[in-house]
């Protein structure tokens, strides 16, 4: 039976990717990755790469997602990388699908497992979780995420900010991934929803890489001017005890 073996990567550290990932990179014939277009590196392919072994002559091959909110062409695309992915799959008899973060948390692999598994259940799938970019920067920010009966929110880029209002208004941590440019109206937003201005707030910049930058501030003192954000920006704040 052919196998597929998603891997979450991690958020940009190649020594985070977990042992059974590791092997499972080693066994496998084929490597799959996906890539925002053709004549772009793949982030996920970037992370593995130094546990490939070129010797062992493991063929890469690249899938290409769009950035794109159409629901027609998401669709469309689910649908050929699926179908690329069985072909390729069965070809080979083992291939690992490399994912940035974790398989199951906002990731292009869950659209690819639903089709696999209804289309091709003669392969076999395994899934090996990696380690998420809001729990690697809170160890970087020495921040905790939750406490008791607090409450975490995790919010992914294409936010709505009329409802991250809503969520603030009731949650203890929220965690903002990618998109930097945004973090300028998540900011006021969260002054707006009642977080104190002495909320202990931390900003991240491309975390794992030879180019990760770390600040940590208060809500209060933090500039709100994020225009020269990157695009893999991560904003973590706590409510203050007292707010």
């Amino acid at each position: 039976m052919a196998r597929l073996t998603a891997i979450g990567c991690g958020p940009g550290d190649p020594d985070l990717i977990t042992i059974k990932a590791k092997k499972a990179i080693d066994a496998a014939r084929t490597i799959l990755c996906p890539a925002s277009r053709e004549d772009r590196p793949s982030i996920a392919l970037s992370i593995a790469r130094p546990l490939i072994d070129p010797a062992r002559g493991q063929r890469v091959v690249k899938l290409v997602f769009p950035m794109t909110r159409d629901p027609a062409v998401l669709e469309e695309t689910w649908d050929r990388n699926a179908e690329e992915m069985a072909r390729e799959v069965e070809a080979a008899g083992s291939a690992v699908y490399l994912t940035v973060g974790d398989p199951y948390l906002y990731s292009t692999w869950m659209y690819l497992h639903a089709r696999l598994s209804r289309d091709h259940p003669e392969i076999e799938i395994d899934v090996v979780p990696g380690i998420v970019s809001a729990f690697m920067f809170a160890s970087r920010a020495g921040m905790s995420l939750a406490e008791g009966a607090e409450k975490l929110t995790i919010v992914p880029s294409c936010y709505d900010l009329t409802q991250v209002r809503e969520l603030a208004r009731s949650s203890d941590t929220m965690v903002f991934l990618k998109d930097g440019q945004y973090f300028g109206q998540v900011i006021e937003l969260l002054r707006e929803a009642g977080y104190a201005p002495d909320s202990p707030l931390a900003i991240g910049q491309d975390l794992g890489t030879e180019r990760e930058r770390v600040t940590k501030t208060t809500l209060g003192e933090v500039d709100a001017d994020t225009s020269q954000m990157r695009y893999f920006s991560i904003l973590m704040v706590r409510r203050a005890r007292n707010g």
